[in-house]
């Protein structure tokens, strides 16, 4: 495509987590916070099947069909940050400045805008992706971050109803996949690698002797890594959601903080819980009392009668919802996802 698509970035003013719980009895729960500086502009959308997709990275664009349908939490409306297919696979998308991606390929365009709703659309399994994304059959193509003038810098982490994981990154233009169900907590910088190597330290330590506490990655990389496998295995799924929800609080920002040394450091806006058990999508807002779900099972993804369809969240996602909301979607016509011109 013959353009530099990513340099080094200044420090990131964006900081999210995300974990996985591995219970006892098959139960397996990925948890999320969108940490940023700004308003969002997030919106929950339900995907069918049978949804032709274009690559939206120029001439040359990766194309396909949705084999599965999903739930997704948008970024501006323009991407997919976060979401869940019906089949438990999980795709998130969080902050990493280190990101650098290839300047050129002959290989088929996927806007970084697509490259969650790719892996939802067309996997049911972790090993799957894995073994699709190793043959590597795009070239990820990153963009400006809506009203922002710096390129999207992102790594990708999977999940599936068996509980395996995936990270995914591109480093000095080439892609890295660390693939092991072990993988459970991903947050920002530094590189995965880096990541684990600084858990391990505290690892030695240990939780109930003292855990890092600031907002920085690495610490929120510890105590998630803790506290995750730390909480109860209880047997009512009910009261392990609760807990792993407790988890993700933990490893949020609070509303409002800033730091002035530390631009990498911003507000939790939003978490989500997708319990890959019993297909379940859970939403909490910083600004609304209430947390509220969809149960997948309620969703026609039919391709030949299922709708896209919308939740409005509302300005800073501070309409108020509780329960099961599913009945407050309705019927919309698909965002366009953010690329480059055609």
């Amino acid at each position: 495509m013959g353009i530099l698509l990513l340099t080094f970035q200044r420090p990131s003013l964006n900081a999210c987590t995300r974990v996985v719980y591995l219970g006892p009895s098959g139960d397996v729960i990925t948890a999320r916070s969108m940490d940023w500086k700004v308003d969002v502009g997030t919106n929950l959308w339900i995907f069918p099947q049978g949804m032709h997709r274009n690559g939206k990275a120029g001439p040359h664009s990766l194309e396909w069909t949705s084999k599965y349908g999903s739930i997704i939490a948008s970024g501006y409306d323009v991407s997919t940050t976060d979401g869940m297919n019906e089949k438990g696979m999980v795709a998130n998308l969080l902050w990493l400045v280190e990101s650098q991606y290839s300047e050129q390929s002959s290989k088929p365009g996927l806007a970084i805008s697509l490259w969650a709703q790719y892996i939802l659309d067309n996997f049911s399994t972790v090993a799957e992706a894995v073994s699709a994304l190793q043959n590597e059959p795009f070239h990820l193509v990153t963009d400006k971050v809506p009203g922002e003038n710096r390129l999207a810098t992102l790594h990708l982490s999977m999940s599936d109803s068996t509980g395996d994981s995936a990270i995914v990154e591109y480093i000095e233009g080439k892609q890295t996949i660390h693939h092991d169900r072990k993988y459970q907590v991903m947050t920002n910088s530094p590189t995965f690698d880096k990541q684990l190597a600084l858990n391990e330290y505290w690892s030695g330590i240990g939780g109930t002797v003292m855990l890092p506490g600031t907002n920085r990655a690495a610490d929120r990389f510890a105590r998630a890594s803790f506290y995750i496998n730390a909480i109860p295995k209880d047997e009512s799924p009910d009261i392990t959601v609760a807990s792993v929800f407790s988890v993700i609080r933990n490893v949020s920002v609070p509303y409002g903080i800033s730091t002035p040394d530390e631009p990498n450091i911003s507000s939790t806006r939003w978490r989500t819980i997708a319990d890959q058990k019993r297909l379940i999508y859970f939403f909490e807002s910083a600004l609304t009392p209430n947390t509220f779900w969809i149960n997948l099972h309620n969703i026609d993804f039919s391709a030949a009668s299922g709708k896209v369809m919308t939740l409005d969240l509302g300005k800073n996602q501070s309409h108020i919802y509780s329960g099961n909301a599913m009945a407050n979607f309705k019927e919309a016509k698909p965002f366009n996802f953010l690329g480059l011109q055609q």
